[in-house]
């Protein structure tokens, strides 16, 4: 990070502020929304809390047993020919209102209701499964924590250069689906970092990375998508020649990229004051496929031309 303030000493008053990380964003962000959703409705805002995050454990030592669980009182229901009897009890035909035995009826005709088209659902948000980042987190299996204070940071306690990324940075990256504090901070910061310190070792490491990315972006959450974008940009610039080894996994990468490639606001002549955080998926896209064909050598435009039709490039033009 940039930092021109020196250890020790206060920043003056004045001064630009210091560019958070890409999780401080996430973070910042999620609190922004909570007060602007708690001052509207009363109520608070957990991204979390839906039917496609995985529920968290009930303790910090994992679930209860099941037989130390409360059990649920089960609403006992009538029986469905007492409740028929009891709707008819009261009701009795007489002559000329039934309708037995006519062989025209004079009842005007029902309108029945038109059957909806139906939706393909291909942008539809997909449940998000458990990360294996969560589970050796948990296990404390991870040489990381996090440091409180007037900012949440992470501290390593294994230098990132030490530690072997075939066995780490896959990991790392399967966290980057999380949606819930501590694992979500913890997996995209020390992602970032991994990435920075990684060098040589992480070309090595490309095709262990390939699942947990395209994971990530199948849950067709705009959140995640986003996240996944900004750390394959961060990926492809990292090294030399990691772009030009992600070209023979474009086919795995890039399908989503062609779903989302039109996703952009349509305002107008209105300004979006939230392009700074970059959460355009529209934009994220055509950014990341400009990095992968600058990167990527000579065969990348003609893999990203088959599997996104309408982007065009940004060299050869």
């Amino acid at each position: 990070m940039e930092n021109d303030v020196q250890p020790g000493e206060q920043p003056m008053m004045g001064a630009p502020p210091v560019r958070s990380s890409a999780a401080n964003d996430i973070m910042f962000e999620d609190c922004l929304k909570s007060i602007l959703l708690k001052a509207k409705t009363g109520k608070i805002y957990c991204p979390y809390k839906n039917k496609y995050c995985p529920k968290p454990m009930q303790s910090p030592f994992g679930n209860f047993p099941a037989d130390y669980l409360p059990q649920r009182k089960t609403r006992r229901h009538a029986h469905p020919d007492h409740a028929d009897m009891s709707k008819t009890m009261h009701k009795t035909l007489r002559k000329g209102e039934g309708i037995g035995g006519k062989s025209v009826s004079l009842l005007p005709k029902k309108n029945l209701a038109k059957p909806k088209a139906p939706r393909a659902g291909a942008v539809d948000r997909r449940k998000i499964k458990v990360s294996d980042f969560r589970k050796f987190y948990d296990r404390g299996d991870l040489p990381i924590g996090v440091k409180h204070g007037s900012g949440c940071t992470l501290y390593w306690k294994v230098k990132p250069e030490d530690l072997d990324y075939s066995h780490y940075l896959p990991k790392f990256f399967d966290g980057i689906r999380e949606k819930q504090d501590p694992y979500r901070f913890l997996a995209i910061q020390g992602t970032f970092d991994l990435l920075e310190h990684g060098g040589a070792k992480i070309i090595p490491v490309i095709p262990q990375l390939i699942i947990p990315i395209k994971t990530a972006l199948n849950t067709r959450d705009p959140e995640v998508i986003a996240l996944t974008l900004k750390v394959l940009q961060k990926l492809v610039t990292s090294a030399n020649y990691v772009g030009e080894a992600l070209v023979p996994y474009y086919r795995q990468i890039l399908p989503i990229f062609n779903l989302y490639k039109n996703s952009t606001k349509n305002l107008g002549d209105l300004i979006d004051y939230a392009q700074r955080k970059k959460l355009s998926l529209g934009e994220l896209i055509q950014e990341t496929l400009e990095l992968f064909e600058q990167t990527g050598g000579d065969d990348a435009f003609i893999n990203i031309k088959y599997m996104v039709p309408t982007y065009e490039s940004c060299v050869l033009n």
